[in-house]
């Protein structure tokens, strides 16, 4: 599969395009001050604790206080209590040395009075981003996420990703990671880790323990709340997790995060680093490889299929809804069964897209045509397991039920991704009124004697509507020989296809627009 990245970046936000045989997959919007992202950790303090939740609500310094379940602690929240203190206090501690001694892990269904104190500081990690009036879900069971490794302090446990699926295998990379684990550190093992050498996990290894070990240093004499690590902004993020052997491209359109990205290449797949390119047209880079035309047509409450078929997506507090609609797909050579299944199939592609595309989480409920034969019913549950098995985000997929329903729950760690397609109205400005059209050869008349008597225009080019173009030049005594006659400049009207009916610009000798 042919795999490539398209990443905008702008003063405000940078705009990441996954493209799978250039077709829209996923579409991420990262904000240069978003503060909040999923893997950065705080240093935060309990402000209330809620027994009958068995929770806390904890201050990082964003508005709404963050969430801390029980459950979230982790068995070794003693550990990192006793370890934040001692760095808190400025006392040089390496985790990974015989002098730190690790506290007993916490019981599974104990209470979380017993561990945390209002007004006590913690360390704790964004495990969701605040999403509506919801503030930050954290988690006091820190990770940090490499290329092939996620390194978990205060562990001893090492664990191989399910999806390896060669018994060999998996003990292998357990005995590699066994050898070269510092004490006191949990590893769990990640899918892209098979096959990989020692050298490659070893340098990933240190990588993750080095980042540890500096959060001594950030904590030392911090008071909460405070940032101390930052997670990878998403585009390296995206790149350490998705990036292989098919990905073939990455285009980029600032030098500066150009060389980031190739830095970061660098480290983690040194053979992949031509993969970058500095993109330097003329064209937005979303214009240029057609992003923006697929994203207008995949948003929206309304997704056509190319054959005709077309889902109805809706979104509620509770949950998302997926209808599908055959449209005017029929054939009139198959039965009415075949047809559904057919159908059914075109849609569950799309729907294995659209959830990953618009980051859909929760509960969805998706409404398909229904069909009688069971064994139909059957390949398409299939069909879309197999589709959403490129789905990073963890789901669950129950069969169709005899309503045809199929019911699917996504994770979602960041808010729904939602694009607005609608465009407020270039003519009327969304007053739904327009200038009275009698008038507006007038006024642009009124524009051209100001640009050619006041401002002492040599010439001018307006640019117009086609329609608006015909009017102006037909004839030999058109309306334009008319003001070149009456101004005694040279003025030239030239058709603009992307120009609404009323639309009017105006132009110089050089061909910069003279704003009027």
């Amino acid at each position: 599969m042919n795999r490539e990245l398209i990443i905008d970046s702008r003063a405000s936000e940078v705009d990441i395009v996954l493209l799978e045989d250039k077709s829209l997959v996923e579409l991420h919007q990262e904000k240069t001050n978003n503060n909040y992202a999923v893997g950065d950790v705080y240093l935060g303090r309990v402000r209330k604790i809620m027994p009958g939740l068995n929770a806390a609500f904890v201050d990082v310094g964003y508005e709404k206080d963050a969430f801390l379940h029980y459950l979230d602690l982790g068995p070794q929240i003693r550990s990192l209590i006793k370890y934040t203190k001692m760095a808190v206090n400025a006392t040089p501690v390496q985790i990974h040395s015989e002098s730190f001694k690790l506290e007993p892990d916490i019981e599974k269904t104990g209470k979380i009075t017993q561990v945390l104190t209002t007004g006590m500081q913690v360390m704790v990690q964004i495990a969701k981003e605040p999403i509506s009036t919801k503030g930050p879900r954290i988690s006091s069971e820190i990770s940090f996420a490499g290329r092939y490794l996620v390194l978990v302090p205060f562990s001893s446990r090492i664990s191989v990703s399910q999806k390896i699926r060669s018994s060999e295998e998996r003990n292998r990379l357990k005995r590699l990671i066994l050898s070269i684990r510092p004490n006191n550190f949990g590893v769990i093992i990640r899918t892209v880790a098979e096959n990989k050498k020692v050298a490659e996990l070893d340098a990933d290894l240190r990588n993750l323990v080095e980042k540890w070990e500096k959060t001594a240093t950030k904590l030392q004499n911090a008071k909460a709340p405070l940032k101390i690590v930052s997670e990878l902004d998403r585009t390296s993020a995206i790149l350490r997790d998705l990036l292989n052997e098919s990905f073939n491209n990455v285009h980029v359109n600032e030098p500066g995060l150009a060389d980031e990205i190739k830095s970061f290449i660098g480290t983690i797949a040194p053979q992949k680093v031509d993969i970058v390119k500095l993109y330097k047209g003329k064209q937005p880079i979303f214009e240029h490889f057609g992003i923006d035309k697929q994203i207008k047509s995949l948003f929206g409450k309304t997704i056509t299929i190319k054959s005709g078929v077309y889902l109805i997506i809706e979104h509620t507090e509770a949950m998302h809804v997926i209808d599908v609609n055959s449209g005017h797909r029929v054939n009139k050579e198959i039965s009415q069964e075949e047809n559904a299944l057919a159908v059914n199939m075109e849609a569950a592609a799309e729907i294995a897209r659209q959830l990953r595309l618009r980051d859909m989480g929760g509960i969805i409920v998706v409404d398909f045509i229904d069909m009688h034969d069971s064994k139909n019913r059957r390949t398409l549950f299939q069909k879309l397991r197999d589709e959403m098995a490129r789905d990073h985000a963890k789901h669950t997929i129950l069969p169709p039920s005899k309503f045809g329903l199929v019911q699917i729950t996504r994770q979602r760690v960041r808010p729904e991704m939602a694009v607005e397609i609608l465009e407020r109205c270039p003519v009327c400005d969304g007053t739904g009124k327009i200038r009275p059209s009698i008038i507006f050869v007038d006024e642009i008349e009124n524009n051209l004697k100001y640009l050619l008597q006041d401002q002492n225009e040599k010439s001018v080019t307006i640019a117009v509507h086609p329609y608006v173009h015909a009017y102006l030049t037909k004839g030999f005594y058109s309306r334009t020989m008319k003001w070149m006659w009456k101004y005694k400049k040279r003025i030239r009207v030239k058709p603009m296809t992307n120009y609404h009916q009323l639309e009017y610009r105006f132009f110089n000798t050089n061909n910069d627009e003279i704003k009027t």
